[in-house]
């Protein structure tokens, strides 16, 4: 079975998690600390690099005190 990716989702996912960090002012090492996850995850996953798990995006967003949904929307 191949790969699935969809680059514009993961641009959307990209844009948002840098965004929310940014607001937080948060670190790319704090997000991962507190996500626990590794902090080149939160690097490739900042630059559209990683197609990463739903259960990442959730770690993520708890991280961020905010919800998956505003993670993965498109705000253009």
């Amino acid at each position: 079975m191949a790969q699935l990716r969809d680059n514009i989702a993961i641009s959307i996912l990209a844009k948002n998690v840098r965004r929310h960090r940014l607001i937080k002012n948060m670190t790319q090492e704090g997000l991962a600390n507190a996500a626990g996850i590794e902090y080149s995850q939160v690097s490739r996953i900042e630059r559209g690099l990683l197609n990463t798990s739903i259960s990442v995006v959730f770690a993520i967003a708890a991280a961020l005190q905010t919800s998956p949904s505003k993670l993965l929307e498109d705000e253009q």
